[in-house]
């Protein structure tokens, strides 16, 4: 890891996201993770550019977030699988390689990851605490985000089961959401719901995590939009030549009577 030197010919005592891993050495668990984080960014992104048009905010796929200075670094960072982090720069200099808190502050609005198995990693709730040769030990993820990062929602969504917990954070605490009548989970912040939809998406037909608006309405991604645009464009001509006909078959009718549709009042 390159280090930056400081005028003391120390390292600085809060690294920056370049001085910190941007890995920690692990793989994807599965390979569903990569489109389902695609489908929720691509139809997210109309919603968050409306309430940045600054275009202050972040979204993250397995990129780290530093809690605290530890050695080695990467035992001081969590990295959902999703996360959306409003009123950030996207880049920093050009690129981000992680989003250190120390430095930026804002916590993430809504976290999810996408548990290969049955969510106990997900949901561990194992405190910070000193062991007896003084090092400490790596806290479970669930209380890092409720009690140091305090991300205010947090999704756990087991893709084999098609479960979904979705938590707010209350005063200080998670306390787990009920659905709503459309089995959707509101996010008021972003006026949205967070839902399982049954579909296909890059080839693959599955349970997927996607957003709605408060009225219910499925958020669609760039496709689905053209999709939807090329069927009413089809719909339009085919109208269009409909109504052409009925003119041609009523000029004809007309001619058939003796009389002339083209000729002028």
């Amino acid at each position: 890891m390159n280090e930056t030197i400081t005028a003391t010919g120390l390292p600085p005592a809060f690294p920056d996201h370049t001085q910190l891993p941007e890995e920690d050495g692990t793989f994807v668990k599965n390979f569903q993770e990569h489109p389902q984080s695609i489908i929720l960014t691509d139809s997210i992104g109309p919603v968050v550019e409306r309430l940045h048009p600054d275009g202050q905010y972040a979204i993250g796929q397995d990129c780290g977030i530093y809690w605290r200075e530890t050695d080695p670094p990467e035992r001081g960072a969590e990295a959902p699988d999703w996360c959306y982090i409003p009123n950030v720069p996207p880049t920093l200099d050009g690129y981000r390689r992680s989003y250190v808190l120390w430095r930026e502050h804002f916590a993430p609005l809504i976290a999810l990851e996408f548990a290969s198995g049955n969510g106990n990693e997900e949901r561990d709730r194992t405190p910070l605490s000193v062991v007896a040769d003084g090092t400490t030990t790596k806290p479970g993820k669930f209380w890092v985000y409720e009690r140091i990062i305090r991300i205010p929602y947090y999704g756990i969504y087991e893709i084999k089961t098609g479960n979904l917990e979705v938590y707010h954070l209350i005063d200080f605490a998670y306390r787990r959401i009920e659905p709503n009548e459309r089995g959707n989970y509101p996010i008021p912040l972003l006026d949205v719901e967070l839902g399982l939809w049954q579909g296909s998406y890059q080839n693959q037909e599955m349970l997927w995590l996607r957003w709605w608006d408060s009225q219910g309405n499925l958020l669609l991604i760039g496709s689905e939009q053209v999709e939807i645009e090329r069927a009413r464009a089809e719909q339009a001509e085919r109208k269009a030549e409909q109504a052409e006909r009925k003119a041609v078959q009523l000029a004809d009718r007309l001619r058939a009577m003796g009389i002339d549709p083209d000729a002028e009042d």
